[in-house]
C-alpha cells in the first residue's frame, strides 16, 4: 500500500514519514523529490523551472511508486507536497490504473505556523550555512495552504494542535495501520528529529 503525505513545505511530511517508518514493521519511505532532482541534475541551469512540471517527472513518479509498491511487502510512505489539481489528479489516477492500495493524507496548519516551522527547523538553519535558499518554499505557503483546503486533497489532518506522535498515531489509526514502536523518549526524540532534518538537506 502507498500511503501519500502531502502538504505545504514546512507542516512535517517528511519528519511524519520517518516516524511512520521508525513506528510501523516493514515500512519504506519512497521520496518522489528524488526524480525530480535527478532531472534537474540533467539539464542546465537555465531549464531548472519547478521540476513538476514536467511531464517526465509526473510519469516517472507514477512508474517508480508503482515498482516500489510491488516490490515491497509493506507500506510505502510518500511525503511529497502536491498541490495542482491537474497534476494530483494524472499521479492519484495513474496509481490507481496501476491498481495499487493508496491513502492519502493533507498535513494542514495555518500559514504563520508553517512560516514559524520553517525558520526554525535544523534543516533551514543549516541549510542558510550551506547557501541554502529557502525564499521559495517560503514564498509557497499561501497558495498551498489554499490549494490543500479544497475536498479533493482530504484526508486533512490539522497539525497546527498536534504534536508529531500525535500526527503519527492520527495517521496509523485512520489509515487502519498497526504501530509497534513506542514512542521516543524527549532527548531521543529531538535527536531523531535533527537527524532527519539533515540527512534531507538538498542544495
Amino acid at each position: 500500500m502507498l500511503l501519500w503525505i502531502n502538504g505545504a513545505f514546512g507542516v512535517g511530511k517528511t519528519q511524519t514519514a520517518f516516524e511512520l517508518q521508525r513506528r510501523l514493521p516493514n515500512a519504506h519511505v519512497a521520496d518522489p523529490e528524488f526524480i525530480g532532482y535527478g532531472i534537474h541534475r540533467m539539464l542546465p541551469a537555465s531549464a531548472r523551472v519547478d521540476f513538476q512540471d514536467r511531464p517526465q517527472w509526473r510519469s516517472a513518479v507514477v512508474a517508480t511508486l508503482t515498482d516500489a509498491a510491488e516490490a515491497h511487502d509493506g507500506t510505502v510512505l510518500v511525503p511529497m507536497t502536491l498541490v495542482d489539481a491537474e497534476y494530483f489528479d494524472e499521479i492519484m489516477s495513474g496509481l490507481e490504473r496501476n491498481s495499487i492500495g493508496l491513502q492519502h493524507f493533507s498535513l494542514t496548519a495555518s500559514p504563520a505556523t508553517l512560516r514559524r516551522r520553517l525558520r526554525a527547523r535544523a534543516g533551514y538553519r543549516l541549510g542558510r550555512l550551506v547557501g541554502r535558499d529557502e525564499s521559495w518554499a517560503l514564498a509557497q505557503i499561501d497558495r498551498c495552504v489554499a490549494a490543500l483546503a479544497a475536498d479533493r486533497f482530504a484526508t486533512h489532518v490539522d497539525t497546527d494542535d498536534r504534536g508529531l506522535d500525535d500526527v503519527v498515531e492520527f495517521i496509523a489509526e485512520r489509515a487502519g495501520l498497526e504501530l509497534e514502536a513506542p514512542r521516543l523518549s524527549t532527548l531521543r526524540y529531538q535527536a531523531r528529529r535533527v537527524a532527519v532534518a539533515v540527512r534531507h538537506i538538498h542544495v
